[in-house]
């Protein structure tokens, strides 16, 4: 690890910080667009899943307010 940095304690700024990502980006690139890809649409599912549920409990009260049944019937 020692090695690495002095290594890179030699090189310009520029190396750094702009080719070093850019490099991490083109090799990387297929594989970080895929973890945000899965990671976007489970937090859309997820979402989608917590709406449903919250609209299917908002229908069961409705409709359960109206009819005078005991709460222990099914």
């Amino acid at each position: 690890m020692n090695g690495i940095r002095e290594t890179f304690a030699g090189m310009p700024w520029w190396v750094k910080w702009v080719a070093v990502p850019l490099l991490a980006l083109f090799v990387f690139g297929g594989v970080i667009a895929t973890v945000l890809s899965v990671l976007i649409g489970f937090v859309f599912k997820l979402l989608l899943f917590i709406g449903l549920v919250a609209g299917l409990v908002f229908v069961v009260k409705k409709i359960g307010g109206r009819s005078k049944s005991s709460s222990g019937d099914w």
